[in-house]
């Protein structure tokens, strides 16, 4: 038998498709997961797939994988995307170390059908920078914001925008803000309302708390069978 069980019926159930999580498993773990989806002609993410272990996977796999090695994302047999990607969704991040994990973020979403664009290197350190890019921002109906330092960004941008924000607090920094803590602590203590947060350097589980809360506005979802 094998360590590991998939499950592919998880969209049709939550909205957002299972992943695997790369972090502590072999290549060799990796390799039979992906023969097990591709037997079953699924198309799955792969996150947090470092460099090393990506190439020491089944050459036969790399074939059919498309790879992202700053995200650390690949995706198994990537699905046609749609003729016109669902909008609604926008990614921003206080610095250019932060883009590791928009791009997760961006890749899952990307993987589920959604074009969120990234608006990168917009600390408050220089707020024109964010003042100059504003209304851009408005014109989503919910931001991801990625920042690690002192996490400013996330109090900033939940008093200047309509649109829910999802914080990521990244692992960026140095002193007591390594490790993203500081970041998170700002998150979660932000006195500007309509902002939520996911765990530090979480691209993946960002993206899909967006799914959701972008999809609330529609039909309700049908029950599925587990």
């Amino acid at each position: 038998m094998p360590d590991f069980v998939l499950d592919f019926g998880r969209r049709a159930r939550t909205g957002t498709a299972e992943a695997i999580l790369c972090g502590h498993k072999t290549p060799a773990q990796i390799d039979a997961i992906l023969a097990a989806a591709a037997q079953a002609g699924q198309s799955v993410l792969l996150t947090r797939l470092d460099p090393a272990c990506f190439s020491a996977l089944d050459p036969a796999h790399h074939a059919r994988l498309s790879y992202d090695p700053l995200s650390r994302t690949a995706v198994l047999d990537e699905p046609a995307a749609p003729a016109v990607p669902q909008p609604g969704i926008g990614i921003v991040t206080a610095g250019t170390s932060d883009l590791a994990v928009a791009g997760e973020a961006a890749r899952t979403l990307r993987f589920h059908g959604f074009d969120a664009p990234v608006i990168a290197d917009i600390g408050v350190a220089g707020l024109w920078r964010l003042m100059e890019r504003i209304e851009e921002i408005r014109r989503f109906r919910v931001v991801i914001a990625i920042a690690g330092m002192e996490g400013a960004l996330f109090s900033v941008l939940g008093g200047l925008l309509a649109a829910p924000v999802i914080a990521v607090p990244s692992s960026v920094g140095y002193g007591v803000s390594a490790g993203g803590r500081a970041a998170l602590d700002s998150a979660l203590s932000t006195c500007a309302p309509g902002v939520v947060a996911v765990n530090i350097d979480n691209g993946f589980g960002a993206a899909c708390a967006a799914i959701l809360v972008l999809r609330a506005g529609g039909p309700a979802p049908q029950p599925q069978a587990p």
